[in-house]
């Protein structure tokens, strides 16, 4: 706003219709959960899951749009969209179904050099 020089006309407009000034505040702290939830997501549950939540949201977001309002898409467009969210998909999917490697452990240097058995004989 500085840079562009809108800033004095923005609070202006906010001075002369005070109304905006609740909108303001809600959108404000409806961006800032957000950017808590968006950060909350990453760190627990890593970028590809993030990334997969958002692409689902894209898509419901694109197919709402096509009934709601009937947007057509053509043949190039449900092709690019086919490309793109099965590849993300696809990629999660896979993912998921890999085993993970177990971690290694080295029972001598955690018993100071002793052998342990890994099971007992009856």
């Amino acid at each position: 706003l500085i840079l562009q020089g809108h800033l004095l006309p923005a609070i202006d407009f906010a001075y002369r219709h005070s109304a905006c000034l609740y909108d303001i505040a809600l959108l404000s702290a409806v961006a800032t959960a957000g950017q808590f939830f968006i950060s909350y997501t990453i760190r627990t549950f890593g970028a590809l899951t993030f990334a997969t939540i958002m692409t689902t949201r894209q898509l419901v977001s694109i197919l709402l749009s096509c009934l709601w309002f009937s947007h057509p898409l053509s043949s190039a467009q449900w092709l690019g969209a086919v490309i793109v969210f099965g590849s993300l998909y696809s990629k999660s999917f896979f993912r998921n179904s890999a085993p993970k490697p177990l971690p290694s452990v080295d029972l001598q240097s955690r018993n100071l050099g002793e052998s342990v058995p890994l099971k007992e004989e009856a």
